[in-house]
């Protein structure tokens, strides 16, 4: 913009990236975890059919489900890292996003299943084969526990990684309540105990999935990650020497882990490049928002709408 709206300042400093540092999701690990998910489903829903178990065949559409999951979140996390070209000038970043939220809809809608088939076993219990049951669950804790770890790292900064690493921890969750119901079965004679554990632990991985989802949800429409205060955010910018007004904040998430924002301030002095880079280092290093975008303005605008 010309003329008494001032000029458009553009900076931001990557050496303030620390404050959200993280080791980027790797190909490898997702197509570790796919291997080691996609086999054990095979071998869990054989063994379900043969114990006539619903919680063993539960367990595996669950793992099917986080199959998917794994391969939109791993699919995410190598767009991401794709250049950006002419017409999708931010890259693919917000694939990371998208990806969290259909894995979290993939696991709504899957325990949806699984809560109708185990209710419906409810009533009409079948006999099953409680010690198998307990030994094919075990692997699965076994091997939900360790594709889980693979996600450790990264999985607060992260909303991608922090669903794949839900997902796992989820599984594993499930596969221990297997477990425990094979065992309450083997002592009791109860078959119905079989339905009744996966229903207790579908609600447990709906009710852990609710924040993910509507985590994703706010991410993919562009609202502010939740870790940043949007109001203390324009405090600060209102409170830099010489600013009497700040306009037009916004404040997104380019991808699961990198914020941007953008601001008008109002500054009647006018501004040199040594004040751009202050403010702009002074919101990375404050708020981890390490893509910042100032316009300076030397009088407030009369069609301003935000002000």
């Amino acid at each position: 913009m010309a003329g008494m709206h001032g000029h458009h300042g553009h900076a931001h400093d990557h050496s303030h990236d620390h404050a959200h540092h993280h080791p980027a999701p790797t190909d490898k690990r997702y197509t570790i975890a796919i291997a080691l998910n996609l086999g054990f489903v095979i071998v869990e829903a054989a063994a379900g059919f043969f114990a006539n178990s619903t919680a063993l065949l539960s367990d595996a559409t669950h793992n099917l489900s986080d199959v998917l999951g794994l391969a939109l979140a791993g699919g995410a996390a190598w767009l991401a890292k794709q250049h950006a070209s002419a017409q999708r000038t931010y890259g693919y970043s917000k694939a990371t996003v998208l990806a969290a939220l259909a894995n979290a809809l993939v696991l709504v809608i899957a325990c949806g299943g699984l809560l109708w088939e185990a209710s419906t076993r409810l009533f009409t219990p079948e006999p099953t084969q409680p010690l198998f049951i307990m030994a094919v669950a075990a692997i699965g804790v076994a091997i939900n526990g360790t594709t889980a770890a693979l996600f450790l790292a990264g999985r607060k900064e992260d909303v991608n990684v922090r669903g794949a690493y839900l997902h796992m921890l989820s599984d594993a969750g499930v596969s221990a309540a297997v477990i425990v119901a094979g065992a309450v079965i083997y002592f009791t004679g109860l078959n119905w105990i079989d339905p009744a554990i996966s229903i207790a632990v579908v609600l447990l991985i709906l009710w852990s999935t609710w924040g993910l989802l509507r985590e994703s949800l706010d991410l993919s429409l562009d609202a502010a990650p939740a870790h940043i205060n949007v109001a203390k955010v324009r405090e600060y910018l209102a409170s830099q020497p010489g600013v009497t007004a700040v306009h037009d904040l916004h404040i997104w998430a380019m991808s699961a882990t990198k914020p941007a924002l953008t601001a008008h301030l109002v500054r009647p002095e006018g501004h040199d490049d040594a004040f751009l880079a202050t403010i702009s280092n002074g919101v990375t290093a404050t708020f981890g928002i390490s893509h910042v975008t100032l316009q300076i303005e030397r009088a407030q605008r009369d069609d301003c709408e935000h002000c």
